[in-house]
């Protein structure tokens, strides 16, 4: 394609809409039944998820989503109050991060699918890539990684768990919040080097940044959830494997330039958001975890698609 303005593979695409820098920024996702809805997660919440997944890409770039059309394939068991559910769903997905559903489709399919195409616009030179880390920055996340991991493991595998650390679980599964207003506050900061979503896990986004900028990474602070912590200790579960590799989460994974770490954190915390550094780039192209003294590569495994999870 002439005139690329995203490498491919990266969150979104991109395409030149003006002669003054502005793109038309693109981001379609799907949700599969089969695949991305555990027992317990309703309609409502399945078709909220699906925009969120959306969102959350347009969250890594720093860019503010308008309007969103959607695909539905649809099995014949769904009846009237089903639809109604799922168009209520969307709507609330999109309205919640300032978008609108402005169309579609819809046809019969063997399972329930939900697919958002997701459009904004920007200047050309304001996307944060996934490429573009150096030597030095900062990593770093918007917030703790593991409970939709736990949450995950409580659905699907029924560990036990109080109520009220059930409920927190849960909800990070069937509720997942994309991380907009901390996307769109770093973009203004001028701070960010490299910016991916971690959908498919913490672990394989550190990867992704370090092998499309050409860099390392030694993570010396692993962002782990309390209520997962929780969690995995009262059922013998490895706390490290779900924070790395669990997937399903919706924080960015950034790097920072260090002579700008104040002006990225001001910026997220004006938000109500939260920056959390957790290693530095480095030259050996490696993703290496560095705890107390201990040191180990970070496998470079997440979330699996085209793999039944539920």
């Amino acid at each position: 394609m002439p005139d690329w303005v995203v490498p491919f593979g990266d969150d979104v695409s991109a395409v030149p809409v003006a002669v003054d820098g502005e793109v038309a920024v693109l981001k379609t996702d799907m949700l599969v039944d089969k695949t991305d809805v555990p027992r317990g997660m309703s309609l409502w919440q399945a078709a909220r998820k699906a925009v969120v997944m959306n969102v959350s890409d347009f969250a890594a770039k720093g860019v503010a989503p308008k309007a969103a059309l959607v695909s539905l394939g649809l099995p014949r068991r769904l009846m009237r109050k089903d639809l109604e559910e799922i168009a209520k769903g969307l709507n609330a997905g999109a309205r919640q991060y300032g978008a609108y559903v402005v169309g579609g489709d819809t046809g019969e399919a063997s399972d329930l699918v939900i697919s958002v195409h997701l459009f904004g616009t920007t200047k050309k030179d304001a996307l944060m890539l996934r490429s573009g880390a150096k030597v030095g920055d900062i990593v770093a996340v918007t917030g703790f990684f593991g409970k939709s991991a736990a949450g995950l493991q409580l659905l699907l595998n029924g560990y036990p768990a109080s109520d009220a650390l059930r409920d927190v679980l849960v909800s990070a599964v069937c509720m997942p919040q994309a991380r907009l207003r901390e996307g769109l506050a770093l973009q203004c900061s001028g701070a960010v080097t490299a910016s991916i979503d971690s959908s498919d896990g913490l672990a394989w986004s550190l990867h992704e940044l370090a092998r499309l900028s050409g860099v390392g990474f030694v993570i010396s602070a692993l962002p782990v959830a309390d209520e997962m912590k929780c969690f995995a200790d009262f059922n013998g579960l490895d706390a490290c494997e779900l924070t790395l590799h669990g997937g399903e989460e919706y924080e960015l994974v950034v790097t920072v330039n260090p002579k700008m770490w104040a002006e990225a954190e001001a910026a997220v915390e004006a938000v109500g958001g939260r920056l959390l550094p957790i290693g530095k780039a480095t030259r050996d192209k490696e993703v290496l975890l560095d705890i107390d003294g201990e040191k180990r590569v970070v496998e470079a495994r997440g979330w699996e698609h085209f793999k039944r999870h539920y």
